[in-house]
């Protein structure tokens, strides 16, 4: 009962798709250039929903990104390039090649960490000519997200450290870099070195299975918290922050800390 439903949804869902393409004057004039910021709008959408861990909304962001899957495939078929049977079939004999601890007689011993190295070299041996390790990190990442996928990328093919404790060393050697580099007052030099102390600081996130970007959205959503109930509290005694000492603020913010 289950499976009819979602082939029944699935399907409805491509018929409507075809109505509109037909007869809507906004969907029919959609190219994959003009859906490509709406893609990623509603990424960062779905992105939101989770962090928040908002179940309704997950599920309404990824039928707005089903949406767009559906949308891109249709063109591809009016263009004659490919359907969403193609695109179906491609992730499919994907998904069995690269898990053949599951599809196939390989056997793991090292659990997830094993999977995603046997998924960069078996991605690799899919290339029909040489590419570079780095050549899929797509160049429009955010910078944060970006540098942790370039940290897994090289991981799949052992360019790790051994023992994720030495990150550390090198988290602390960039900080120090940092520091001498304020010291001579090169901007150049101090804006390389903190990009240099982020990337390593991202590395570490990555060697204790946490996803920077989103530990770091938490933080954003922390602070802005915290500053919100400063702000309200100041202007619930007739103040402004202008007026205020750090000091005066702090009292303030330790009391927003206390209220969480």
């Amino acid at each position: 009962m289950k499976e009819d439903k979602r082939v029944r949804e699935f399907i409805r869902l491509l018929d409507i798709m075809d109505e509109l393409r037909k007869k809507c004057p906004w969907d029919s004039k959609q190219t994959n250039e003009t859906l490509r910021k709406l893609t990623i709008e509603e990424t960062y959408e779905l992105a939101d929903a989770i962090i928040k861990g908002d179940n309704d909304e997950i599920r309404k962001e990824l039928g707005d990104i089903m949406l767009h899957i559906v949308f891109y495939s249709k063109i591809g078929e009016e263009n004659g390039v490919f359907d969403i049977s193609d695109v179906l079939e491609g992730i499919n004999k994907k998904l069995i090649y690269r898990h053949p601890h599951v599809f196939g007689d390989t056997n793991i011993t090292r659990g997830a960490k094993e999977v995603e190295e046997n998924w960069e070299k078996l991605k690799l041996n899919e290339q029909a000519s040489y590419k570079p390790v780095l050549s899929g990190v797509p160049s429009s990442l955010p910078a944060t997200i970006k540098a942790n996928r370039i940290q897994e990328k090289v991981r799949g093919v052992g360019f790790d450290w051994e023992v994720r404790e030495q990150v550390w060393d090198k988290v602390e050697e960039e900080l120090s870099e940092v520091k001498e580099e304020v010291l001579n007052g090169k901007r150049d030099n101090i804006e390389s070195e903190i990009g240099d102390l982020l990337f390593s600081v991202i590395n570490a996130a990555r060697l204790y299975e946490i996803d920077p970007e989103a530990a770091l959205e938490k933080t954003n959503r922390k602070f802005i918290k915290r500053f919100n109930y400063l702000e309200r509290k100041t202007l619930m005694q007739g103040r402004s922050l202008h007026s205020m000492t750090l000091d005066e603020m702090n009292l303030i913010w330790e009391e927003a800390k206390k209220e969480e």
